[in-house]
C-alpha cells in the first residue's frame, strides 16, 4: 500500500488519549465551520465526534506522513503537504490558518503528546505493516512445530553458533541504522561473486546480533574486503589459519560502545563481536565461503568467527592504524587485515625504549618462521604500558617502526635453506645483503588494551603483495 494522499485544505491528526487534543476540540469545531478541515483520529473512531473524524485504524496515515506529535495540523495544497505545526499554541495556529480568535478561553499554549505511530511498543509492527514492501528478500515460512533456531542450523546458515532469526521487524529496524537505500548494491562478495545489497547486509547483521547503530561499520567492512586488493577469495582458499581482522578507530567507535581497553581482542563486547561476525556470515551465506568447500584452512582459528576491535585513539600516543594509512585524526575508519589470531608478547622488565624494541623485534622475527622474510605482514598491537615506555622517551610511531625494522634485519646467509640445519628458508643466492623481516609498510602499529600489564600482542598476517592480500582502509560511510 502506497502513501495515502491527504485531502486539500487543513488536516489535523489527534487521539483521545491526549489532553491537548481534547483541549483543542473547540478549535477544531471553529475551523470546520470556516475552512476545509479533515480530522484523523488514532485511537477512538468516535473522537472528537464534532467534527466527525476518519479513523486511522491501522495508523497508515500517521506512519506514512511521519506524525510524531498530536495534535499535528497540516496545510495541504494539490495533495501535497506544504507546512505543519504541532501541539497547541494559539498564536501559531492563528498565523498558520489565517484565522483570528481561535480558542478564546483556552490556555495560550499546551504541548502535544506522542503520536501513537511512534509508540515504542508499536513501531516495529508498523514498520513491517507499512514499510515491509521495501524488502525484496525471499520470505521463508517456518512451520509452527519447527524450531527456527534449529532450522537455520539445518539449512547451513550459521557459523556453528546460534543466530538471531531475521524477521521482517528486525531487518527493518536494522535498516534504520543507515541512510543508504535497502536495494543499493554494497559489493560483489567472493568467492561466488554475488552482489550484496544493503538489505542483505542488514539480514546478516540481525543474524549476527548487531544493533542498528552498527550498520555503517558492517557496510564499510563489507566494502573493504570485497575488492582485488584485499583478495577475500584467496584468503578463503589458503590453508593458512587466517581471516579478516577489523581494526576500527574514530569517535564513532565510542559512540556505538566498542571496546578498546581491557580484553579488547577478546569476548564480552557486543559491538566488537557482532560486527566482525556479520561480515563473516555475509562471506559465508552470500558469497559461499564455507569451511570444507572454498574455505580450505588446515587448522583455522577461533578468530575466524569474528575478529574486530577498536583502537583507543582518544588515548593513543602514537595515533591510529587508519592514520598510518592516511586517514585524518577524528575520522571514523576501518582497516581490514588478513590475519591470524593474536599472540601475546611479554616484557615485564624493560623501562628503556631500546630494550623494549629489542624484545619486541626478537619475538616478531619468529612469526611464521624465523627464516621467512618479506612475504608476510603483521600488526603489532601495543598495550598502554609498553606504549608509555616509548612515549616517555619521545619515540613516535615512525621512530618505533624504524627501530624495530633496524632490529629485524638479518644476514641473508643465515636465512637460506639449509642454514642452521633447517631446510626451510629463502632460496640460496636470493640476496647477498642483509634482509628485513617485513617490507617497508608491512609492519603496522595499533594501540589498544588494558592499562595494567607490560604486555602487547601481535597479529601475524597472510602472504602479502600481488599474490596475497593488502591491508585496506575505508572511512565509515553512514
Amino acid at each position: 500500500m502506497g502513501k495515502p494522499i491527504l485531502p486539500d485544505g487543513f488536516v489535523v491528526v489527534v487521539k483521545r488519549d491526549c489532553e491537548t487534543c481534547q483541549t483543542v476540540v473547540p478549535v477544531l469545531q471553529q475551523l470546520a465551520t470556516v475552512t476545509d478541515l479533515t480530522v484523523y483520529t488514532q485511537d477512538d473512531p468516535n473522537f472528537p465526534g464534532d467534527p466527525a473524524a476518519i479513523y486511522d485504524a491501522d495508523l497508515g496515515v500517521s506512519w506514512h506522513h511521519e506524525i510524531e506529535t498530536v495534535p499535528t495540523l497540516i496545510r495541504v495544497i494539490d495533495g501535497v503537504e506544504v507546512d505543519r505545526t504541532f501541539g497547541w499554541l494559539r498564536t501559531a495556529w492563528e498565523e498558520f490558518t489565517g484565522i483570528s480568535g481561535l480558542g478564546d478561553g483556552l490556555p495560550l499554549m499546551r504541548p502535544g503528546c506522542g503520536s501513537k505511530s511512534v509508540d515504542p511498543d508499536l513501531v516495529d509492527e508498523l514498520n513491517v505493516r507499512h514499510g515491509g514492501g521495501v524488502l525484496r528478500s525471499r520470505r521463508i515460512e517456518v512451520a509452527d512445530a519447527e524450531d527456527e533456531i534449529e532450522m537455520m542450523f539445518t539449512r547451513g546458515w550459521t557459523d556453528g553458533l546460534p543466530v538471531v532469526p531475521p524477521t521482517e521487524q528486525r531487518v527493518l529496524k536494522m535498516l534504520t541504522g543507515t541512510s543508504r537505500a535497502p536495494d543499493e548494491i554494497v559489493a560483489t562478495v567472493p568467492p561466488d561473486l554475488v552482489d550484496v545489497t544493503v538489505e542483505k547486509v542488514a539480514i546478516s547483521a540481525v543474524m549476527a546480533g548487531c544493533l542498528p547503530e552498527y550498520m555503517p561499520w558492517v557496510l564499510t567492512a563489507v566494502e573493504a574486503v570485497c575488492n582485488n586488493e584485499f583478495n577475500m577469495h584467496g584468503l578463503l582458499a589458503t590453508t593458512m589459519p587466517v581471516g579478516p581482522v577489523l581494526v576500527c578507530s574514530g569517535p564513532g567507535t565510542r559512540a556505538i560502545g566498542m571496546n578498546s581497553e581491557i580484553n579488547a581482542l577478546g569476548q564480552g563486547n557486543r559491538a566488537n563481536s557482532t560486527i566482525g561476525r556479520a561480515l563473516q556470515l555475509i562471506v559465508r551465506n552470500v558469497g559461499g565461503g564455507r569451511p570444507g568447500e572454498i574455505d580450505r584452512a588446515a587448522h583455522g582459528n577461533p578468530a575466524k568467527l569474528s575478529f574486530c576491535f577498536a583502537e583507543n585513539d582518544a588515548g593513543s600516543p602514537i595515533g591510529t592504524l587508519a592514520g598510518q594509512h592516511g586517514v585524518e585524526p577524528g575520522v571514523d575508519a576501518i582497516t581490514v587485515f588478513a590475519g591470524e589470531g593474536p599472540r601475546g608478547l611479554i616484557d615485564q622488565l624493560s623501562r628503556m625504549p631500546e630494550s623494549l624494541a629489542s624484545t619486541l623485534a626478537a619475538q616478531l622475527q619468529v612469526l611464521h618462521h624465523h627464516k621467512l622474510v618479506l612475504g608476510f605482514d603483521a600488526i603489532l598491537v601495543l598495550g598502554p604500558e609498553h606504549a608509555r615506555v616509548f612515549a616517555e622517551a619521545g619515540w613516535d610511531r615512525d621512530r618505533i617502526l624504524f627501530e624495530l625494522h633496524m632490529r629485524l634485519t638479518t644476514p641473508a646467509a643465515k636465512l637460506e635453506r639449509g642454514a642452521g640445519g633447517i631446510a626451510e628458508g629463502i632460496p640460496a643466492g636470493m640476496s647477498t645483503a642483509d634482509l628485513p623481516k617485513f617490507r617497508p609498510d608491512g609492519l603496522m602499529l595499533a594501540y589498544t588494551g588494558g592499562g595494567a600489564g607490560l604486555l602487547s600482542s601481535v597479529i601475524p598476517g597472510w602472504v602479502n603483495g600481488e599474490m596475497g592480500s593488502k591491508p585496506v582502509t575505508r572511512e565509515v560511510r553512514y
